[in-house]
């Protein structure tokens, strides 16, 4: 055990003796009890307190509430929740003895989803599903942040960036030509296939996914390594889809926007039976859009069914299908590394390039529970992405590169692609509360396994070409955009066939020492498998296994712990500390061609959460620090001693640190009125890199034998911010529903984003003799709301990028997209 442990784990142990003398002290009594619907069901989350004192709680997943360490004497105690009638109880608390106070509330389980679900509600007290287990975000140590469905219906969000430019600290990286995934950053890592969630698994962000219709959308900040396994450390992203409800309801609606677009959505829900219910959701857009040729079509199809087979047992079936097709985008490119001012709307592209994609999920969710304090949780998930791409890649012009076209020309080389992809996800999770003595604990035990099989052709062009370029484009003169207008002919000549594996098991404790000192601890061990892919020819049938030194699968495994200290002064109030690691996969080989080991990040959080004003304002602030001490860097010399040229040979040796500040703001704190905010810091740059070496090597020549040549090698220039990390982003969204009077239903909002400077192409490196870095300027977009809701009625309207601000987001080095011009969008909905 290295020291840092042995110093996290001695400091447990001391809290823990401390809590013993504490706890023997105690001498008040207990205030507990169980809050219902009207319908018979558990009351979640509802605020309950003992007035005239700073006694509160919250009721938990099961109803239940307690209120310790309460002075002998009488009080009234008071239920209250945002949406629901307040109501009181006179009791007397007795030392020594638990006093009991039930409540039975006049709303019911869908009433009570509905307040819980579509108020902008502090993020302190509800847990999220990406936690595994009901802990309120107060008792994490960690940062926790929950869009709801309400912020994405009031600010008509169609796509994630749109949801997670409410959250702070997450920064939108643009995606791969538009079409393969939106790229997000958080912390400076950026969050790749492995970091986006749905209902608590695994998915792929391919086809970018529906989220108009999602309940909510959870983010964990930070590592989340201790559920998950293989994540990178900035965040981890849940999509959580609506669920059925034991009422007939539900709402149709039509959004229609600038361009061309327009959105058609249906929602239904009711009971089949007594103890079966169902929900369907469907929704299909089409749209042209700013940028010349660029269009979308998209369908989406999202059943589910919850069957109570008793109280103690459910299981929630779930499905969804998406047919995204899109046109493949990588935007206006750069001359000389510079972005060219050729307007917003110029297209680049061939005019005949597509994606398409088709993602089908299916997912079995089964809940038991054993008694009150424990409970078990199977999950099942299967999902199928299949995606057919063909597209000329990122155009730019680089006469330096010893490019030997014009200034201004650029090559536009087509890629071709065809996969299929299976991905399944299994989990089970054990979670209970006990104690031991007077020490609670709340356990959280589990054990999960992924499984993906990528299927992807290989390809060849017209004359059996393995390159072709469609033609070179003079990104300054837009009568060489549409080119031939040919599509060139494809011929499939093989197929690779690359399957992964992962498994995990993780333990994780709450313990409660006192009423205000808590300890998070637990420990996950992660197993990987990456075995060699198979390529088939597909004239001959023979298949060809990938080679490395070592001949066979790339095995990893590590233990990932996560510690953290919570103090709590006052119940509205939880200040922590906490440090936890992760692994992440490394590409590449060492000189020897042995498949690189897993690099561990370090990260330590500190933090402090603050629910105002009985819970109508909370204010999060949060420190962190990540660390990656085993860097994978190109290696300096190969196997034989001689000057590496090749980049995909690496050595652990370089060192990264990422450092950050985070404030959260959510509000209601008048009735109507509604905000969330949020300010982010980060600055993420290697610290420790090659020095720039110079090398003399042989270069023999037939005229000259003993010729040589010098070779310059060199690593990432130290304290350089990296490229698609965001220095500063802020973020601010007010909406106001009048309550009385004429105006009454009436819906005014505002919202404003600003994404600091960032680095967009390469890094700079010590060996090179000219910046590839596209240093990118801050900028502001500011959009508007109003709407107004009559009975079953709704009217909502948008103008969003009011300013009409220009500004680009670069992803992989030169796709370069311009961010939305001004537009208008509209939502008329009906609910019944």
């Amino acid at each position: 055990m290295d020291k840092k442990s042995t110093f996290l784990f001695k400091l447990m142990i001391i809290f823990l003796l401390l809590a013993g003398n504490v706890m023997a002290q105690t001498k008040n009594g207990t205030v507990s009890g169980t809050i219902k619907t009207s319908d018979g069901n558990p009351a979640t989350y509802v605020s309950v307190g003992l007035k005239n004192t700073n006694k509160t709680t919250q009721t938990d997943e099961k109803g239940y509430f307690s209120i310790k360490n309460v002075i002998p004497g009488t009080y009234t105690i008071k239920t209250s929740a945002i949406g629901i009638s307040a109501q009181e109880k006179l009791i007397t608390v007795v030392a020594g003895q638990t006093t009991n106070a039930d409540f039975s509330i006049a709303e019911s389980s869908s009433q009570l989803d509905e307040v819980a679900i579509n108020g902008y509600k502090t993020p302190n007290k509800k847990p999220v599903n990406l936690g595994k287990i009901a802990i309120a975000p107060m008792d994490l140590p960690q940062s926790v942040q929950i869009i709801g469905n309400q912020v994405i219906t009031d600010q008509q969000a169609n796509r994630l960036s749109d949801v997670l430019k409410n959250v702070n600290g997450v920064a939108f990286g643009e995606n791969r030509g538009s079409v393969s995934g939106e790229t997000f950053f958080a912390r400076g890592y950026s969050l790749g296939a492995n970091n986006v969630f749905k209902n608590g698994s695994r998915a792929t962000s391919g086809g970018m996914p529906e989220t108009s219709t999602l309940e909510s959308v959870e983010v964990l900040k930070g590592s989340a390594a201790l559920l998950y396994g293989g994540v990178s450390g900035g965040a981890v992203v849940n999509m959580v889809t609506k669920k059925p409800k034991f009422e007939y309801g539900g709402e149709v609606s039509m959004r229609a926007g600038s361009y061309g677009m327009y959105k058609p959505t249906g929602d239904i829900y009711g009971p089949i039976t007594k103890n079966l219910a169902f929900r369907l959701i469907g929704t299909f857009e089409d749209a042209a859009s700013f940028r010349n040729s660029v269009t979308s079509n998209r369908v989406y199809i999202n059943p589910s069914l919850l069957y109570k087979i008793s109280e103690k047992t459910d299981i929630l079936l779930q499905g969804d299908y998406l047919k995204s097709n899109m046109t493949p985008d990588f935007g206006i490119g750069t001359v000389e590394n510079q972005i060219a001012d050729i307007g917003r709307k110029a297209f680049v592209n061939a005019p005949w390039a597509y994606n398409k994609t088709n993602t089908v999920t299916s997912q079995l969710n089964i809940n038991h529970k054993f008694n009150d304090n424990w409970k078990l949780n199977v999950l099942a998930n299967l999902q199928s992405y299949n995606r057919n791409y063909f597209s000329a890649e990122r155009p730019f012009a680089d006469t330096k590169a010893n490019n030997p076209l014009p200034y201004g020309f650029a090559a536009r080389n087509v890629t071709r692609s065809k996969t299929r992809e299976y991905t399944y996800n299994e989990q089970i999770n054990l979670n209970g509360y006990f104690k031991t003595g007077s020490i609670s604990h709340t356990l959280l035990v589990g054990a999960d396994a992924d499984q993906s099989r990528t299927t992807s052709g290989g390809f060849t062009f017209n004359n059996n070409l393995t390159m072709f370029n469609y033609g070179n484009v003079n990104l300054l003169d837009p009568s060489t955009y549409f080119g031939s207008g040919i599509e060139p002919n494809v011929n499939v000549i093989s197929e690779t066939f690359a399957p992964l594996y992962r498994m995990g098991t993780f333990v994780q404790d709450l313990i409660s020492v006192t009423d205000k000192f808590k300890v998070l601890a637990g420990v996950r061990y992660t197993f990987q498998k990456t075995p060699r892919t198979v390529t088939t020819t597909l004239a001959t049938g023979v298949q060809t296994l990938s080679v490395n030194s070592l001949d066979k699968s790339k095995v990893e495994s590590a233990f990932t712990p996560k510690f953290g200290l919570i103090y709590q002064p006052l119940k509205t109030t939880s200040v922590y500390a906490s440090y936890s690691s992760n692994f992440v996969q490394n590409t590449g080989t060492d000189i020897n061609l042995a498949p690189l080991d897993p690099s561990t990040l370090q990260q330590y959080e500190a933090g402090v959460k603050n629910d105002l004003f009985k819970g109508r304002l909370s204010v999060n602030l949060t420190w962190y620090r990540i660390a990656n001490d085993k860097f994978a860097q190109q290696a300096l010399l190969n196997a034989q001693g001689a000057p590496n040229g090749d980049a995909n040979i690496k050595e652990l040796n370089g060192k990264s640190l990422s450092d950050g500040l985070e404030l959260d703001i959510t509000g209601t704190i008048v009735k109507g009125l509604n905000f969330i905010a949020g300010y982010s810091y980060n600055f993420i740059r290697y610290t420790e890199t090659r020095d720039k070496t110079v090398f003399t090597v042989p270069a023999p020549t037939t005229a000259n034998p003993n010729a040589t040549r010098t070779v310059t090698l060199g690593g990432v220039i130290e304290g350089q911010r990296l490229v698609g990390s965001t220095k500063n982003t802020a973020n601010g969204t007010l909406f106001y529903t009048f309550q009385e009077g004429s105006v009454k239903g009436l819906k005014l909002g505002a919202s404003a984003y600003y994404t600091g400077s960032r680095n967009g192409g390469y890094n700079d490196t010590k060996a090179q003799t000219y910046s590839r870095l596209i240093p990118l300027s801050a900028f502001t977009t500011f959009d508007f709301s109003a709407g107004y809701s009559w009975k079953k009625l709704s009217l909502l309207a948008k103008i969003s990028n009011i300013t009409n601000e220009l500004n680009y987001f670069v992803h992989e080095n030169y796709s370069v997209n311009p961010i939305p011009p001004r537009q208008f969008m509209t939502t008329l909905s009906y609910k019944f």
